[in-house]
């Protein structure tokens, strides 16, 4: 079996890709059927296996920690809110415990990671011309 090539430019145009979801770049002949083999100019080059949904949104929570430069607890009102509406952009709450997950990161509680959301969707309803009123701030129960 051969290692991925580190070497080689299209693996390591994708590597960022990769590391970005939390996958793992393999040597082709190593692949199994759940993982995807990338081919350049008629020949397979790498494969990527993908991480458990459920390690995905570990994922992305560390790599937002990483990005804010502080626990995720420690951002502000607004940055929470912005945190939760990118996490609800990327699907993560359409996970099992997704909310409950999301919220201890916070340190907020479900209810007020509902009301993130609540308010976002309201927010693009707004933008779109709709109507929505509700405000977080007012309603927030944060528990940290």
């Amino acid at each position: 079996m051969t290692p991925p090539a580190d070497d080689d430019p299209f693996a390591k145009a994708v590597k960022p890709l990769v590391d970005a979801i939390g996958g793992e770049l393999i040597a082709p002949d190593r692949a199994q059927d759940d993982d995807v083999v990338l081919s350049w100019e008629g020949r397979e080059v790498v494969a990527v296996r993908l991480p458990h949904l459920s390690d995905s949104l570990d994922h992305i929570l560390a790599e937002l920690r990483r990005r804010h430069g502080v626990p995720l607890a420690d951002l502000d009102r607004k940055t929470k809110q912005s945190v939760v509406r990118l996490l609800e952009q990327r699907g993560a709450f359409s996970m099992r415990h997704g909310v409950e997950t999301v919220a201890t990161a916070l340190g907020v509680s479900r209810f007020t990671v509902y009301n993130y959301i609540n308010y976002a969707n309201e927010q693009r309803a707004k933008a779109r011309g709709g109507g929505g009123t509700s405000d977080p701030a007012h309603r927030d129960d944060q528990v940290g």
